[in-house]
């Protein structure tokens, strides 16, 4: 198509890679909304659910932590179970995002912006 023209080729190729990506990453930001993690503290006491994207969508907490003596500990495991559901969310998106760059010249470790 551009022979002759030197590296104008390749660059083109270069381009329509970046708009295949630039499409696949949005279709993935779209699955991250729909993809549901949970994480857990105090042995399931505490659940706490979110989206790939960390948003979090739900909180159930256990009929035995209900005492007034325990609320300063009912507190912290609420805590826990969202930093992990969150940090389960962060993962699951980095996972998503790695099937999209799959096979792309992208450094090891490279973390992409969102």
């Amino acid at each position: 198509m551009f022979k002759g023209m030197g590296g104008l080729g390749d660059m083109a190729k270069v381009m329509k890679q970046a708009q295949e990506m630039q499409a696949k990453m949005e279709e993935a930001q779209e699955r991250l909304n729909t993809i549901e993690v949970e994480g857990q503290a105090g042995g399931g006491l505490v659940t706490a659910r979110a989206t790939a994207k960390g948003e979090l969508t739900g909180l159930t907490i256990s009929d035995e932590l209900f005492k007034p003596e325990e609320r300063e500990v009912v507190e912290d495991l609420i805590l826990a179970a969202i930093k992990d559901a969150q940090g389960r969310a962060s993962d699951r998106a980095q996972e998503e995002m790695a099937k999209v760059t799959e096979g792309l010249p992208i450094p090891p470790g490279m973390k992409l912006p969102f």
